[in-house]
């Protein structure tokens, strides 16, 4: 198991590294920037070969890479020939650009990702059957029973469970007309829902509209064109999308526990445990991750690729760039933002990992 964890975790960091790194090298490529060194992970060089005037690398620590540009720091000396190829010297507009192409490209390789795995295996629907009915329920007094599989809702055919679910949830109480298929008959069955306390993905208690009955847990597979498997890998990355932006707010509001933050130890446990499962679950979590990291890199921290953003979105509204001076101070802050969460997580990781 450590070992297919190593593995895995190489495999999962140095795709998503590359992808990202990629996006920044490309775009400044198109641009006509200078690119100096490539390089997946940090520290001393590895092996590499030199094209150009461009250090492609491999170096020691596998914990991130770069893309150094010609021109890169504002204060750098640099000749007279590669003012045009520098990167400080380039138009804001472009620098926004080339900047937001790393996490932009992270962003595309999920949606890579997904349409390959669904082209391979379709999508996993869960079926809209009863397994069982809670007692003394609008589903029980209804006369609905484990097996019936739910067809319709007041009139309108229903494909999976979630479907059925988000159907009844906004009901706002008012009956519903569900036509069913019991024992290979149809049926037609009238239900108010109840507003009920539950619990969300996040163990936020809510008000919510059910019936009383829960899932069989059958599941079926459903092959997807190559339209469709684009339409649904697109829909998938802005769900988790969403689904990430809403966690990162949860938790600077407290909402959710800071607990749930996971480091190299947590991603590296993961992905072995997909590894193990197969390459689907492989693929599925470094597009997850991916996204993640996508969305980590664009916050407005100094250092990051959002904190650089910031700076320029700034220099275009004021006109001119912000002092080097305060340009430091930023990312010295940052820097010990990022190491506070750094020896916060791996403490979550061993603590989840030797004392749980």
């Amino acid at each position: 198991m450590f070992g297919t964890s190593i593995v895995a975790f190489v495999v999962v960091l140095g795709v998503l590294i590359f992808a990202h790194e990629l996006g920044h090298f490309l775009v400044a490529r198109l641009f006509g920037v200078g690119v100096e060194k490539f390089s997946l992970g940090f520290g001393p060089r590895l092996v590499g070969k030199t094209i150009g005037i461009t250090d492609y690398r491999i170096s020691a620590v596998p914990l991130g890479g770069y893309v150094k540009m010609v021109g890169e720091e504002p204060d750098a000396d640099l000749e007279p020939e590669q003012i045009a190829v520098s990167f400080t010297h380039q138009h804001v507009f472009k620098r926004i650009c080339i900047v937001a192409a790393g996490p932009a490209f992270n962003m595309l390789l999920a949606v890579l990702l997904f349409f390959v795995l669904f082209i391979a295996t379709g999508v996993y629907r869960l079926e809209p059957v009863v397994g069982t009915v809670q007692e003394d329920t609008p589903a029980a007094r209804a006369g609905i029973r484990p097996g019936d599989r739910v067809l319709a809702i007041d009139g309108e055919p229903v494909e999976s469970w979630e479907e059925m679910a988000s159907v009844i949830s906004k009901s706002g109480g008012s009956p519903l007309s569900l036509r069913l298929q019991r024992e290979g008959s149809p049926l037609e069955i009238s239900v108010s829902p109840d507003l009920k306390k539950a619990k969300n993905l996040f163990g936020e208690e809510i008000d919510r509209y059910l019936i009383g009955i829960s899932s069989s847990g059958e599941v079926v597979s459903q092959k997807l064109g190559f339209g469709q498997a684009l339409s649904e890998s697109v829909v998938q990355t802005y769900r988790i999308t969403e689904l990430t932006v809403v966690s990162i707010v949860k938790l600077i509001q407290g909402t959710l526990s800071a607990k749930t933050l996971g480091g190299p130890l947590m991603i590296a446990e993961m992905a072995g445990q997909q590894a193990e499962r197969g390459m689907a679950s492989l693929t599925f979590f470094i597009a997850l991750i991916s996204i993640n990291l996508a969305i980590l890199n664009i916050l407005p921290i100094p250092v990051l690729d959002g904190g650089h953003l910031l700076f320029f979105f700034i220099e275009l509204v004021r006109g001119k760039p912000v002092s080097v001076r305060v340009r430091e101070i930023a990312q010295q802050a940052g820097m010990a933002i990022l190491l506070f969460l750094m020896i916060f997580v791996f403490y979550n990781d061993i603590t989840r990992i030797f004392f749980s």
